[in-house]
C-alpha cells in the first residue's frame, strides 16, 4: 500500500475519528436558563444627561476643494 497515494483518505479518516471522539468525551450540556417574564429592570439611581458632540467648521470653498483633490 502506497501511503503517499492514500494520504487524503488517511487525513479524512483521522478528522472523522477526532470529531467522533470529541463528541464522545464532551461533558453533558447544562440545562437552558430562561429569564422569567416577571423580572423588572431597575432604573439607574441618577439619570445623567445625554452627551452631545457638536462639530463646528467652515465649509470649503470651490478653490480649497480643488486644492485638496
Amino acid at each position: 500500500m502506497n501511503v503517499a497515494k492514500n494520504m487524503e483518505i488517511i487525513a479524512v479518516a483521522a478528522a472523522i475519528l477526532v470529531g467522533a471522539s470529541s463528541y464522545a468525551i464532551a461533558p453533558a450540556a447544562p440545562a437552558l436558563q430562561v429569564a422569567s417574564s416577571t423580572a423588572t429592570l431597575a432604573a439607574p439611581a441618577h439619570k445623567a444627561a445625554m452627551q452631545v458632540v457638536v462639530v463646528k467648521a467652515k465649509r470649503l470653498t470651490a478653490l480649497e476643494k480643488a486644492r485638496v483633490a
